[in-house]
């Protein structure tokens, strides 16, 4: 099992608070929708690898969505904060059941194993 994977020359893993900037076409027309949230899964490998990344919305509610690494709709992925020091697991789906607090940990493990080295 993989953590990190690479999308044009930038490398993110699981734990990581990612935005992914997606081209969508409506018709004639395209416009560009972002999605921000901790990739709590990598799966696939070579042209099939995708990735999947968690955010709370409205009224708390959890939303997923899963990208494929090597699609040409995807502008760009934004590493915002590293967490990938702060897991120990290749897939994050525990923080299904957990509240968003619990997802804040992971970075402050990340930065108390960063700090040690």
């Amino acid at each position: 099992m993989t953590l990190t994977t690479t999308h044009n020359d930038i490398s993110f893993g699981v734990g990581d608070r990612v935005r992914v900037a997606q081209k969508i076409k409506e018709g004639e027309r395209q416009r560009s929708a972002t999605f921000e949230g901790i990739v709590i899964a990598l799966k696939g490998s070579l042209g099939g690898k995708t990735f999947t990344v968690r955010k709370i919305g409205e009224a708390k509610i959890g939303i997923e969505r899963i990208f494929p690494v090597d699609s040409p709709s995807i502008e760009k992925v934004d590493v915002l904060k590293k967490g990938t020091a702060g897991v120990k697991r290749a897939k994050l789906y525990y923080l299904r059941q957990k509240p968003a607090s619990e997802a804040e940990k992971i970075f402050a493990r990340a930065n108390l194993r960063s700090s040690r080295k």
